[in-house]
Parts: C-alpha cells; structure tokens; sequence
C-alpha cells in the first residue's frame, strides 16, 4: 500500500489542508507533503504521530475503507419513483446498497392512497407535511395532518395515507430498514 496516497486520501475526507494537519500534529506542511508525495517514508511512530491529528489508530489508517465515489447529491431528475395510482414515492439514494435508511418525497394527489389494504412491515417511520394534508390510519385510528405536521409510528402496526383533500398532498419521510 502506497502510505502517501492514503494519508493524502484521509486527509483530504476529513477536509483537512497539508497546512492544517502539519500544524495540528506540529510538524512542517513540505514533511506532509513529501510523505503524501512517497517521497519520504514515516517511522511507524512518525505515522502514529500524524494520525492522532485526524483521530485515527495505525490499524484504522492501513483497515478503513476510504469511499472512493461517494454519492451525496441525488439531483431531481434522478430519484427514482416507486408510486402507483397517483401516488409518487421518490426514493432518494435508491441505488445505496449499504443503506440503512430510506428517506422519500411523496405526493398524494387528492384522492389518492397507498391502496385499500393496510401495510405492515418491520421497522419505524416518521414523516412530516410540506404541503397539503393527508390522512394517516394507524392501527385503526385516524389522524387527519396538515403542513408542518409530523407523525413517527412503528410500521409493524398496519398503516395506510389517503389524501382526502382537493390539493395535492407532498409529504418528506424516512424509514427503517430501508425496504419496502
């Protein structure tokens, strides 16, 4: 393994200059940047030294998985949707494997529901209204939400969303685990 490239790497995921990590573990910018470069190879000790600036062990630093790309904006266009029958449901960062979240954008057209069977799956789900109102049925009990409303439920309970309203209903969720 190139030491150089990684400590430039990890250096540069905790968004740090040569600069500043040379004077966080008191050493010079050009002994960073020669290590980076593999110009120079640090000690052991040396590399310890330098790691404790940025809170890493010698074993994390040559174990630690370094995101190569990671993909942290999901513009519009991209977000796939799950929706049927009027609904849309927008999964953001559908395409994560590792994920354990969902976070979604809905859209209740009025009139529209999650179907007339009540869902159940295991995990937990909370949401709030952006715009509009929606009617959520949790284990049998109505609650009737308006923007700026939130709501948290364990989705082990059977659950359905019927917008009952004239106006589009849009809704920014999460759930775990990140399934349908």
């Amino acid at each position: 393994m190139e030491v150089g490239k990684r400590l430039k790497e990890v250096r540069e995921m905790y968004g740090l200059s040569q600069r500043e990590l040379a004077k966080r573990v008191g050493l010079t910018n050009s002994t960073i940047s020669m290590i980076e470069r593999d110009v120079v190879s640090p000690s052991i000790s040396s590399l310890k030294r330098i790691l404790e600036g940025v809170s890493l062990s010698v074993t994390e630093f040559f174990t630690m998985e370094i995101p190569t790309e990671s993909q942290v904006v999901f513009k519009k266009d991209s977000l796939i949707d799950v929706g049927s029958d009027g609904v849309e449901l927008h999964l953001v960062g559908a395409n994560k494997a590792d994920s354990q979240l969902a976070f979604v954008i809905e859209y209740y057209q009025p009139g529209a529901s999650t179907g007339d069977d009540m869902l159940t799956h295991i995990g937990e789900e909370a949401g709030t209204v952006v715009e509009g109102s929606i009617e959520i049925t949790i284990a049998g009990q109505n609650y009737k939400l308006s923007k700026g409303d939130s709501y948290k439920f364990s989705t082990r309970l059977p659950h359905q969303f019927r917008n009952t309203s004239k106006k589009v209903c849009k809704i920014i969720s999460a759930h775990t685990p990140p399934t349908f």
